[in-house]
């Protein structure tokens, strides 16, 4: 069995190269195809978000599994980047190293805002597309399964999730509020109507936004979030004009290309002069091209790389509770692992206990065929037989059990397979 994750995040390559290789919703179908058609016998589970890009692959047949470069190389042809400007940046990990990033991703601990609770449900959601699209079997459920299971016992048995944990709180707090010392006077238009959307709007309205606007391409979803934050939904088809009125701008659209390039925002500046406006950009790719910034000095625009030194020092004064997750993390792969060995060795234990069950049976039944004699001792004569087998096995068994602590025993097998011919 083979677990494999091609990848690259915040931590290994900026936002530039993230959304260029971003799986936006509208293309998960046609990924999980192409992936299908050039590795038919994987398992595979995508997690694409704004910090990420992660493809998980699962193999019965380590010889099936693809190699990293061919990963990387679908890669570059579906989304047309050519595969030298980008696969320095896509790692690979394999085996254990897979289910601890996993753990780690799902827990949080690798998230630019350490123990942010949206990262769980992403997770979920990339599983649950993997199997409605039939990507996933059984080396990636009980992988997923695992993982969402690790990320609760993280949020109840430590204190990640207490203070500011995710991208909008941190965003608010020490971006915004060096803006603006005040936001009840403001007014805030919000891109899209998502989780990370809800989220900021959540921190505005506690931070005393009182006028937000909401508009989004889906007018039903804009007003199922206008309606549990009070905001009021406006027209798509109107963007400048919410965009003149707003004073922070929140976007957050998963469009799979700028929606504000410079010179519509250019436009709209010079209708409402230059007036200080807060942009949190929250897309992956990005809604706002990167050089609105530079329209004038006061548009303050942050993307997602833009919380990398604030998320780092919330990251070192947590220490000890990071230590804590990861002692957790820690045996939980050890646990996994040890599931998954017994699973690669079980059926060969299996077989070789049934064949040996097999010759026990054909040789008694001749026994007392031959000697009818010996029928009133045949329950002692089967225990004596049934103590020597057990104790023929119990040797390459016993070494069976003890390589597979330490990984999948694939010579051994191997050996054990020749040897009795299974």
């Amino acid at each position: 069995m083979n677990l494999q994750v091609v990848y690259c995040s915040h931590q290994t390559a900026d936002l530039g190269l993230r959304e260029r290789l971003a799986f936006t919703p509208q293309r998960i179908p046609e990924a999980y195809a192409k992936l299908r058609e050039r590795f038919p016998d994987s398992e595979w589970v995508l997690l694409s978000t704004c910090n990420r890009v992660e493809v998980y692959a699962a193999q019965e047949d380590e010889a099936a599994a693809p190699t990293h470069r061919a990963v990387a190389k679908f890669f570059a042809d579906f989304h047309h980047v050519p595969l030298e400007n980008f696969f320095g940046d896509l790692l690979e990990q394999t085996g254990p190293d897979v289910v601890r990033h996993l753990f780690q991703v799902a827990a949080s601990l690798d998230s630019m805002v350490l123990g942010e609770p949206q990262i769980v449900s992403q997770v979920k959601q990339a599983y649950s597309l993997a199997q409605a699209h039939a990507a996933a079997g059984p080396l990636t459920n009980a992988l997923f399964q695992r993982a969402l299971n690790v990320a609760k016992r993280v949020r109840t048995e430590t204190s990640l999730a207490e203070g500011r944990v995710s991208i909008a709180s941190v965003a608010v707090s020490d971006f915004g509020q060096s803006i603006f010392d005040r936001f009840d006077d403001k007014t805030v238009l919000v891109i899209g109507a998502g989780e990370m959307a809800e989220e900021t709007v959540r921190y505005l309205k506690d931070a005393g936004a009182r006028s937000i606007l909401i508009t989004n391409r889906s007018a039903e979803r804009a007003q199922h979030l206008a309606e549990t934050w009070g905001g009021s939904v406006k027209p798509f088809e109107r963007l400048d004009e919410w965009l003149a009125a707003a004073d922070v701008i929140v976007s957050t659209t998963g469009a799979d290309k700028p929606i504000v390039e410079v010179a519509r925002f250019r436009r709209v500046r010079a209708a409402t002069g230059e007036k200080p406006v807060f942009i949190l950009d929250l897309g992956a790719p990005r809604d706002f091209e990167p050089a609105v910034r530079d329209i004038d000095d006061n548009v303050f625009l942050y993307c997602i790389d833009d919380l990398q030194a604030i998320c780092d020092q919330n990251r070192r004064a947590r220490t000890k509770e990071v230590e804590r997750a990861m002692k957790i993390v820690d045996a939980e792969v050890q646990d996994f692992m040890h599931e998954v060995y017994h699973r690669a060795t079980g059926p060969i234990i299996k077989r070789l206990r049934e064949q040996w069950r097999e010759v026990v049976e054909q040789e008694t039944r001749r026994l007392f065929a031959k000697s009818p004699h010996l029928e009133q001792d045949r329950a002692d004569i089967e225990r004596t037989i049934e103590l020597v087998v057990n104790k023929l096995l119990h040797p390459p068994l016993e070494a069976l059990r003890d390589e597979a602590r330490e990984g999948t025993p694939h010579g051994l097998m191997e050996a054990l397979k020749r040897l009795f011919r299974l």
